[in-house]
């Protein structure tokens, strides 16, 4: 296979691309990062010195036209998302966006539409599914080793969203900027549960802001009111008659960070972590089954990191399984990583849970 080609937009020094993407990348044989865009030709070149790559721009257009470009990563806030993905979809690249794809549905909608028209690929950085003890959980729910599942309750903390911030960091507390508890660590989670056991049927939610202010400790102590609910409760079906109950909180807990339970008619599985942001985390996963009494830990096989370079861990080791199956697909012309059309659903799904929890109603998604 030829060497795949891909340009970071937002790949930053110290930013999220530059603590997934280019660790994986570096690691993998098929790819190799060629360009690198910033707001600033500074901190660009800086970003490529350190990444070791020659392309450096702080003109997003200059990467696009970079002949050896194949596939471009849009790493920045989602509020310039819908400006980006749309310029890489004009320069008819491959496009891989994180999440969220857009600030709302009708972006979502919009881009989603446009790629599609221009026949352009799209991939959506919904990486969690790909984490080596998911993959395990998976198997043992499709093998029915615990029975038929009849429920699943998952607690957990965002991790951010606490008492203080930053002034980098403020607007992840404005619920107009797309980069939310509900759409940040509680919808990576609940897509986990829902390639795991299937799609919400019925759902009712409710969003709550708990923490009315923030305190911005480099900007002199200053209080920051907050708009974006930091406590969230969705309680619905799930395809094949399972309950399901999902509670997010912004910040941390004294207990537990993430804790998952599956119950089935014949056993139960339990994952747990030290944190909440389920792709990014490792985690813990026990079962027990039929007349056992308690759970156990279970060795995950390394059959379900195969596709995992060896050594990678935290942020870029589902990513890179992520490219790794990206890399198949180019080669193969198959579609199995989640792209646009699956984002647009997944901003289906948070549309419902907004909708519920403002119209105090059920919603049905299907």
């Amino acid at each position: 296979m030829s060497t795949i080609g891909v340009g970071i937009i937002g790949g930053s020094q110290g930013g999220w691309a530059s603590i997934s993407h280019v660790p994986a990348l570096k690691a993998l044989p098929n790819y190799e990062l060629r360009a690198v865009s910033t707001s600033r030709l500074e901190s660009a070149q800086a970003a490529a010195k350190e990444f070791g790559v020659q392309g450096a721009y702080d003109n997003d257009a200059d990467l696009l036209a970079h002949p050896g470009v194949d596939v471009v990563v849009v790493a920045v806030k989602v509020l310039y998302h819908r400006e980006l993905i749309s310029a890489v979809i004009e320069a008819g690249k491959t496009v891989y966006a994180e999440w969220p794809l857009a600030l709302n549905l009708a972006e979502a909608t919009e881009l989603t539409q446009r790629a599609e028209a221009a026949g352009v690929r799209t991939v959506i950085g919904l990486q969690g599914r790909y984490h080596p003890g998911l993959r395990h959980v998976r198997q043992i729910i499709e093998q029915e080793r615990i029975g038929r599942v009849i429920g699943t309750t998952m607690v957990a903390s965002g991790m951010v969203w606490g008492p203080q911030t930053t002034k980098d960091h403020a607007y992840w507390f404005d619920n107009t900027q797309g980069a939310t508890p509900l759409t940040g660590a509680a919808l990576h989670a609940i897509d986990a549960l829902n390639v795991t056991l299937g799609e919400f049927e019925h759902l009712s939610a409710n969003l709550v802001v708990g923490r009315k202010e923030v305190t911005v400790t480099d900007d002199g102590g200053k209080l920051l009111p907050v708009t974006a609910p930091d406590q969230i409760s969705v309680i619905g079906t799930l395809e094949g008659g399972a309950a399901a109950s999902v509670f997010y909180r912004g910040g941390t807990s004294r207990g537990d960070n993430f804790r998952w339970e599956i119950n089935g008619t014949d056993g139960d599985v339990v994952v747990t972590a030290p944190w909440g942001n389920l792709q990014v985390t490792d985690v813990t996963v026990e079962a027990g089954f039929g007349a056992d009494t308690s759970v156990s830990p279970l060795e995950v096989p390394a059959e379900y990191a195969s596709d995992v370079p060896v050594g990678l861990a935290g942020p870029s080791r589902n990513v890179a399984a992520l490219y790794t199956n990206l890399a198949k697909d180019l080669r193969d012309g198959t579609h199995t990583v989640p792209d646009f059309a699956y984002a647009h659903r997944r901003h289906q799904f948070l549309d419902a849970v907004e909708r519920s929890s403002a119209e105090r109603v059920g919603q049905t998604f299907g």
